[in-house]
Parts: C-alpha cells; structure tokens; sequence
C-alpha cells in the first residue's frame, strides 16, 4: 500500500472554477423533512489539529438519511426523469407532481454505488412509485446491502470493485431503466452534472450559516474525494475566495485524484480498492467533475484506515458521529497538519458527510454505538 503523502496542484487556477447553482435549493426545499443540516463548533478537534476553530457540517441526518448524498441523487433523478419524459420544471415543478405523470410508466431506476447513493437513488425511486436496481461491488459490508435493500430497491452485488459496478450499471441502460451515476464517462456527462448541482444546497447551506453568525471565511477548507462530485461542488463554493485554502482527501489505495493531478490528466489507477473510507473507494475520476476539482484545490492528500479512525474518534470527542468516509476531511488535516501549515491562526471547515453507516465497525473503533443510520 502506497505511503501517505501529499500532492501539491501545478494545475490549480481558481478563476477557472463554475459556480454554484439556486435551483437545486428550490426544489430541496419542497421534499418533505427538508431542513438546513447544523454546522457545528468541534473544540477538541481544533485543540488536536492546533486551529482557531474548526466547524463540522453535520451530514449525518439529511432528508431522513445518513449522508448528504440524498441531494445530489434527488437532483438528479429529478431532472433524469423530467428530461425522459420531455418535461420542463415549470411544468412539473414537484416531486408528487412527477409521481403523478410517472404511474404506470415501468421505469426503473439504476445506480452503482459503494453504499450512500445507491440508497439515495433506491429512496426516491420509492418515493415516485419506481422499482430500482442497485449494483454493489463484491467488499460492501452487509449492513449497507441491507439498507439499500430496506428502500425496497434489487441489489445486485458485482464481482470486483466501484469501477466494474460502474461499468455494470452504465450496461443496463435502456428506454426502460435510467442510470442516475454520481459519476460519468465518454457520452454520459449530464446525470452526474446535476448531482453535483445538488451538492449546491449544502454548500449554499454553509455560506447562509457563515453569514448568519458572523463567521469570516473558512482560512482552510477538507473535502474527501472518491470520483469527485462533492469536491467539484465545494471548489465552486470556496475557490473563488483568495484567504481559503482547499485540501482534497482521498484513501492511500483509493488515490485517482492525486495520480492524475500528478499525471496532469485523468487516470485509471488498478483495484481493488479496499479502504474502509468505502465511499471513497474510487479508480477513475469523474470526468465531469474534474475541471472544476482540478482548478479549485491546490493541495491534495492521502491517508490510511488507522489515520481515519483517529478522526472519528475526535469527532466523537465532540459529540459528532461520523463514518468511515464522513471523517476522512478531518482525518486528511490531522495526518497532514505540520506539511499543510495548520497553526492557530486558521479557522477551518470539514464535511463529515455521512454518520455510521457500517454500525459495526464504528462501534469497533469509536467503543460507543451509534444510532440507526
């Protein structure tokens, strides 16, 4: 397994980066159970990485589940299935309206997943009276096989890693079954699009609550990185403010991102990957994500397994039950303070976007159970 290390971006040109969109908001805001998730002050935290503060978006209880996911994949189902039908948003502006015009249509919705948007895409296919089917690598633990199954959705489990599922559920594709990716590839590209402009959400979300107690910007931002949605969606967010610094995380055997940056384009790197940041456990960057991704961060770095554990724990510390891949931002400065420069003068923000959802092992490395995902 590679040794941490960190990766600084020759290709960062924060001008470069888009910008966040209003109109995956509007929508959110008409999904029952909608709310702003907390952004909460983490003090042990700060006292460990040697910080002013640090503030935690709290992703793990978003739209009645475990990860922000839920935005992007709503988003995206959305706007999939109003553009399969021909529709315009005017024209079906809400999720019980696009029921409606759904009843009766045999579509079926399908994603690959290491465990939070599949479940994302399984929940709103259920919402919308849709069967879904939802392709697994080999490794995922049974407990997100069986949440993903307790939205009623087919769970097909594929031989190999993220990247075959990928490639399995891009080969169901039909008139009849519709890929909603968090990831894209050649001649697949507008999906993905908007799953990341439903990340705007809660990042718009963050910025409202910056402004809302008074807060100057972040001075460093930690967002994890599997194939990159997320990140994209945090660069438009932050890259344009010349004092914030964003760092990229990603697992040691899990590192797409930093071999491309360093390669100067994106790469394949060979799987498995078996970190147990699971929702990170990506071979190939997103191709849609990654101009802003590759503009926006000028630092990017990796950690191992045990280097998570260690801020998961913290984040316990501060009363924050946060996952494997939901710890991995924190994680990322921890392991990396002294090369990043971390000192007291820095104010920094992290995402754990999602809570436990692998039950038994964050009792295993925390020592205290969480509460259901």
């Amino acid at each position: 397994m590679p040794e941490p290390r960190v990766v600084t971006n020759a290709m960062c040109a924060p001008a470069r980066v888009g910008a966040l969109s209003a109109e995956p908001a509007r929508f959110h805001r008409t999904l029952p159970g909608y709310a702003a998730t907390p952004l909460t002050a983490a003090p042990a935290a700060a006292r460990v990485l040697g910080a002013s503060s640090v503030l935690v978006k709290d992703e793990s209880a978003r739209l009645g589940m475990p990860s922000f996911k839920v935005l992007g994949a709503s988003w995206a189902t959305y706007r999939v299935l109003l553009a399969h039908l021909g529709a315009t948003q005017e024209e079906i502006p809400t999720l019980d309206a696009l029921a409606g015009r759904l009843a009766g249509s045999g579509l079926r919705l399908c994603a690959a997943t290491d465990g939070n948007h599949g479940r994302a895409v399984a929940r709103m296919a259920g919402l919308l009276g849709l069967d879904a089917i939802i392709l697994v690598p080999g490794d995922m633990v049974a407990e997100r096989i069986a949440a993903i199954r307790s939205e009623g959705a087919e769970v097909q489990v594929v031989d190999g890693g993220y990247d075959d599922a990928i490639a399995a559920s891009a080969a169901l594709a039909s008139d009849t079954t519709l890929v909603v990716s968090d990831t894209s590839w050649e001649g697949y590209t507008e999906p993905p699009a908007w799953v990341i402009e439903g990340y705007s959400t809660m990042m718009g979300e963050v910025l409202d609550q910056y402004r809302a107690q008074g807060l100057t910007p972040p001075t460093v931002v930690a967002a994890q990185i599997g194939v990159g949605a997320f990140a994209a969606a945090v660069a438009r967010a932050f890259a344009g403010n010349p004092q914030t610094r964003l760092v990229g995380v990603e697992p040691t055997d899990a590192d797409c991102v930093a071999v491309s940056i360093e390669r100067g384009e994106v790469s394949t790197i060979p799987g498995p990957q078996l970190s147990m940041m699971a929702g990170l456990n990506c071979g190939t960057p997103s191709l849609i994500a990654w101009p802003d991704m590759s503009a926006g961060f000028g630092t990017f770095v990796t950690i191992t397994d045990d280097q998570v554990a260690d801020a998961m724990r913290l984040l316990a510390a501060d009363g924050i039950v946060s996952g494997e891949s939901g710890a991995a931002g924190l994680g990322g400065l921890l392991a990396h303070r002294d090369a990043l420069g971390i000192n007291e003068s820095d104010s920094v923000l992290v995402i754990s976007t999602e809570g436990a959802t692998d039950p038994a092992n964050y009792r295993a490395i925390v020592g205290v159970q969480a509460g259901p995902a």
